[in-house]
């Protein structure tokens, strides 16, 4: 599963297709930052962004009901994204049926706004490895925030994060970030075998650290580690890992010294006939916090947790 980012038109908005993940960032009050430029829009502005997972666009088009569930999920995406009051506008044209990885990324990348990044070759035939910056408005040249988004696999190629990938965002990483003095976020789709160590069990309540709402299968991870979740967890800029792939899960546990969450179910393809919805992230920079909710496709909001501050 990997990552085609977008930006939206009309204030900023960033429109990110992971196969069945869509993410929208949304930095609030933004009116005239350059296409290319995500940051803070004032001092006390935040910045959005909304995960949009599992919509299974494009399954069985030659049907009745495979274009219906695309449009269903056309209007969870549009109603989230009117709830939360973007200045941006999404476009509903990733269509995954029958598309490989690079045809996919291949598309995404000719919009003109498109974020979308093939990431280094030596990571093929994983795609899509690459990170963005969020800039500080207080100090234009510096960043406040880094998002990495990594491919983990599925359909024809294997349900894993590499050791390749975990050596690449380490090596990056420490580029970027040397010191890991700001936050880092990290996006993939499929869990990790980290998740199912903290899991609450099938069914059961979710209680605390725990946040949450629907907790009824067990964690599908990764068929196997090769290092990434050391790497995270011995790296104190990564705040959260933000994953989705189990439609009846929505979760965020502490995991260490970071936050595992699952989105939330988005599309109405796949498994599954759980309320729609997505999870929101909101960073805000002044003082730094990372916090997060389930907004629902009738409006409503629950689950909220901060993922990281600084007092």
């Amino acid at each position: 599963m990997h990552w085609a980012v977008r930006m939206g038109v009309g204030g900023v908005g960033l429109l990110i297709c992971f196969l069945s993940f869509r993410l929208i960032i949304i930095p609030g009050d933004a009116t005239r930052l350059l296409p290319k430029y995500l940051s803070f829009s004032s001092a006390n502005s935040t910045f959005r962004i909304a995960v949009f997972a599992d919509l299974h666009y494009g399954e069985n088009a030659w049907t009745d009901w495979g274009p219906l569930h695309d449009e269903n999920s056309d209007r969870v995406i549009s109603s989230v994204l009117n709830m939360e009051n973007p200045g941006c506008e999404q476009e509903s044209d990733c269509y995954f049926q029958g598309t490989t990885r690079a045809e996919l990324i291949e598309m995404d990348m000719q919009h003109n706004l498109s974020h979308s990044s093939y990431g280094p070759k030596s990571l093929w035939p994983s795609v899509s490895n690459y990170v963005l910056e969020i800039n500080s408005y207080m100090h234009p040249e510096l960043p406040a925030a880094f998002l990495y988004f990594l491919d983990s696999g599925g359909g024809s190629y294997p349900e894993v994060i590499s050791a390749t990938q975990a050596r690449w965002f380490q090596q990056t990483s420490a580029q970027r970030n040397p010191g890991a003095r700001i936050p880092e976020i990290v996006f993939w789709h499929i869990p990790s075998q980290a998740y199912g160590k903290i899991a609450p069990s099938p069914g059961s309540p979710i209680k605390q650290p725990c946040v949450g709402s629907i907790n009824l299968e067990a964690v599908a991870p990764q068929e196997a580690e090769y290092g990434i979740m050391d790497i995270l967890t011995n790296r104190t800029s990564v705040k959260a890992v933000i994953v989705g792939h189990n439609h009846g899960l929505d979760w965020c546990c502490p995991y260490k010294s970071l936050w595992l969450c699952f989105a939330r179910h988005t599309g109405y393809g796949g498994y599954g006939s759980w309320p729609r919805g997505a999870r929101i992230l909101e960073l805000v920079e002044e003082p730094f916090a990372v916090n997060s909710w389930i907004r629902m496709e009738d409006g409503t909001t629950h689950s909220k947790i901060t993922l990281a501050s600084k007092v």
